[in-house]
């Protein structure tokens, strides 16, 4: 017994065997595979496109592909959206949430979304635009609001976001703007800011006249009751004579109200416009300056340095260009436009595509600009030496002596003699003996004969018929009372007769 006991208790090595073999067969067993993105119920997916639309969604949907770009949730029930809620889409640039029912957001809802350049949040129930609602989304450039109950807009709502170029308020409660907080916003990106059909009673003109006018071009008041007053007349009408989209395509729809104690006292102040007739220029217009200069001269734009005579050391200068592009110091990319440090713009070589309206600007901070000047420039091109005329008006005034000249040539040309311009009498048989009467008097009596002699007291001279011609002239027969053919008067007959028949002899006379 202590023999067959002994190799079972005295070998301790199968334990260890048998966890060996165990772990290598976990090492050995093959690893399933990572489980492939799942789509949301209820929702589409592609590559890149996560649509949840119109599916009566009360919560945002999960899990969340992390591959998606675009996110659609518009159309829905959704009434609030929880923090970071967004950290499980990294790649996100496009996000639909209009037309649900969210009425705020907390402090923390668009965290982790650093690369969202696209958000709509139209048609819900949005009360107020406060500071901490979009400041998260650096990238931000489309902010689609329109149509909620909107009321207020913190001046702080989009001083981060320095990316953002268009803004749709249209269709809320607003009663005020900040537009002081924007004029950063206007110098850098910010092409469009909708605030058309809202309530806004009052806008300060001083401060819209300095806004830029790449963001004036796009800053839309339409359909607002403004109080009517000609400094706010004034400026929408220089702004709609410039071009400017925000009022040329909407000048129809440019509403005042005359009085507050009045219902229904909107008028359409653009299309009515003998009302304001008696509003004076304002001091803004009368700072537009003109210049006229000539292809291919340097132009240097100054700034009348009482306006800035006030400014600290610290301010800086830009322009804007007629073409809405920004020039700081030291000018352009191919420095075509210099700005030098006492804020006077440089134009190296006039050209016509650089006419316009040039607005200088001076800046004490990031939010504090002063529109210094306006210079309208205009490039000629140089006249040739010694011209007087214009092309067109010497090109009329040859046209007007030419027909003057026909006129005189065909109905007033001078007679030569007294005698040509009587009026002729009218034909009467021949009395005198001449071949000029004979010639005349192209139909014979019906009682002359072809061999007719002249009678006893007169001298009569008649053709023969053209077939008795020879050589093209015509042969004269003589009456009786000549016998002589070398008589004188004779000789002159003949002699005429040759000339005359030598002046007919190209055109046969026909009997």
């Amino acid at each position: 017994p202590a023999t067959m006991s002994s190799p079972v208790t005295a070998d301790p090595v199968w334990p260890r065997v048998a966890k060996l073999f165990l772990l290598l067969l976990q090492l050995c067993a093959p690893r399933a595979s990572p489980q492939p993105h799942r789509c949301p119920a209820a929702c589409i997916c592609t590559s890149d496109l996560l649509s949840c639309s119109r599916q009566m969604l009360q919560r945002v949907p999960q899990p969340l592909p992390p591959t998606t770009t675009t996110l659609d949730l518009s159309h829905n029930a959704l009434t609030q959206l929880h923090d970071r809620w967004l950290a499980a889409l990294p790649h996100i640039e496009a996000l639909h949430i209009s037309h649900n029912q969210i009425r705020d957001l907390s402090p923390w809802a668009f965290h982790n979304a650093s690369f969202l350049r696209h958000l709509d949040m139209s048609s819900n129930h949005l009360h107020a635009v406060e500071r901490h609602y979009f400041e998260a989304l650096v990238s931000l450039e489309e902010l689609l609001l329109y149509n909620n109950h909107i009321t207020r807009v913190d001046e702080n709502a989009f001083a981060k976001l320095s990316d953002l170029r268009k803004v749709y308020l249209s269709w809320n409660n607003l009663t005020t703007f900040p537009f002081h907080a924007v004029q950063g916003l206007g110098i850098y990106n910010l092409r469009t800011l909708d605030l058309s059909s809202n309530s806004l009673s009052s806008v300060p003109v001083e401060v819209l006249a300095a806004l830029p006018e790449n963001m004036v071009n796009g800053l839309y008041l339409h359909n607002n009751p403004i109080r009517c007053s000609c400094p706010l007349y004034l400026m929408l009408q220089r702004w709609n004579q410039r071009g400017f989209s925000s009022v040329k395509d909407f000048s129809e729809e440019h509403t005042c109200k005359v009085s507050d104690n009045v219902p229904r006292s909107l008028i359409k102040f653009l299309k009515h416009r003998h009302m304001f007739e008696n509003c004076s220029a304002s001091a803004e217009d009368a700072r537009l300056s003109h210049l006229e200069v000539t292809v291919g001269q340097p132009v240097l734009l100054t700034c009348n340095t009482s306006t800035t005579s006030l400014l600290h050391a610290a301010t800086t200068y830009m322009w804007i260009t007629p073409h809405h592009e920004p020039i700081r110091h030291p000018g352009n990319s191919n420095l075509s436009l210099e700005v030098y440090r006492n804020g006077s713009l440089r134009i190296a070589v006039a050209k016509p595509w650089l006419s316009g309206v040039y607005v200088g600007l001076a800046m004490n901070g990031p939010y504090n600009f002063s529109r210094m000047c306006e210079l309208n420039v205009t490039v000629l091109y140089p006249k040739a030496a010694g011209e007087t005329f214009s092309t067109g008006l010497t090109t009329l005034l040859g046209c007007i002596v030419s027909l003057v000249l026909v006129i005189i040539y065909l109905y007033l040309t001078p007679c030569r003699c007294l005698g040509c311009c009587k009026k002729p009498a009218p034909l009467s048989p021949p009395q005198e003996c001449s071949a000029q009467s004979s010639i005349l008097s192209t139909t014979p009596p019906a009682t002359d004969g072809p061999n007719r002699k002249a009678s006893a007291n007169k001298h009569v001279v008649f053709l023969e018929p053209i077939r008795e011609t020879q050589n093209g002239k015509i042969r004269l027969a003589l009456g009786e009372d000549f016998p002589d053919p070398k008589h004188p008067k004779v000789l002159q007959l003949k002699s005429d007769s040759e000339s005359i028949s030598s002046v007919f002899s190209d055109t046969p006379i026909v009997s």
